[in-house]
């Protein structure tokens, strides 16, 4: 059964009601999708240890919640890693946890308040979705990373995906901004509560 946590945040019909449907779940929300199954943080996480080195910094959490796609790396020793989030709510349990260099509150999808060029790896895990990050966020993340930086994000890909996600990536592919390096094969993102999405995570790196 849909957990109605996630519905209501796939129902904002604002970035504020975005905004307030986090507030309110960010207490439960990786226990929630960790009895989900939630596969994205796992996936996104191993990939950047093996596309990214060990000592690569800064490192940008675009939409970071809570932090659990960040947890692995940090106990590695990738850092600083910089979190933003539009959540408030969700920044303080990623603040609680310790392993963020710093938090911001900045929404996917608007300019982000970073420097271009700023970062040497940037990740985003779960957002760049409908009614969520819309796929012009992926222009903001490229700016922000340096030229020769690796940028990974995953990007639901079934039959609820809109087309212009996928219109993005042709376009960005086109533009000689960033380079494809990898892209995962289509998997359950969320087998034990939303059996029906699938996703891929991509692995570019700035041109």
């Amino acid at each position: 059964m849909a957990n109605p946590a996630v519905a209501k945040s796939y129902q904002a019909k604002s970035t504020d009601d975005q905004r307030e449907a986090y507030d309110e779940w960010a207490n439960d929300y990786e226990a929630d999708l960790c009895r989900d199954g939630n596969r994205i943080p796992q996936v996104i996480s191993t990939l950047f240890t093996h596309f990214v080195p060990l000592g690569t910094a800064p490192i940008l959490d675009a939409g970071c919640g809570g932090g659990i796609q960040s947890e692995a790396l940090a106990l590695l020793g990738y850092k600083p890693i910089i979190g933003m989030d539009l959540s408030e709510g969700m920044l303080e349990v990623a603040r609680k946890k310790g392993f963020y260099s710093e938090l911001h509150r900045m929404t996917m999808g608007e300019e982000l308040d970073f420097e271009t060029d700023l970062f040497a790896a940037t990740l985003c895990s779960g957002c760049i979705t409908p009614r969520h990050a819309p796929p012009h966020s992926l222009d903001e993340l490229i700016r922000v990373t340096k030229p020769g930086g690796k940028l990974l994000f995953s990007m639901r890909d079934d039959d609820k995906q809109e087309p212009e996600y996928y219109a993005a990536l042709e376009s960005l592919d086109a533009s000689g901004l960033w380079q494809h390096i990898f892209t995962t094969d289509k998997f359950q993102s969320m087998p034990y509560g939303e059996g029906s999405v699938r996703h891929r995570v991509h692995v570019y790196e700035i041109l």
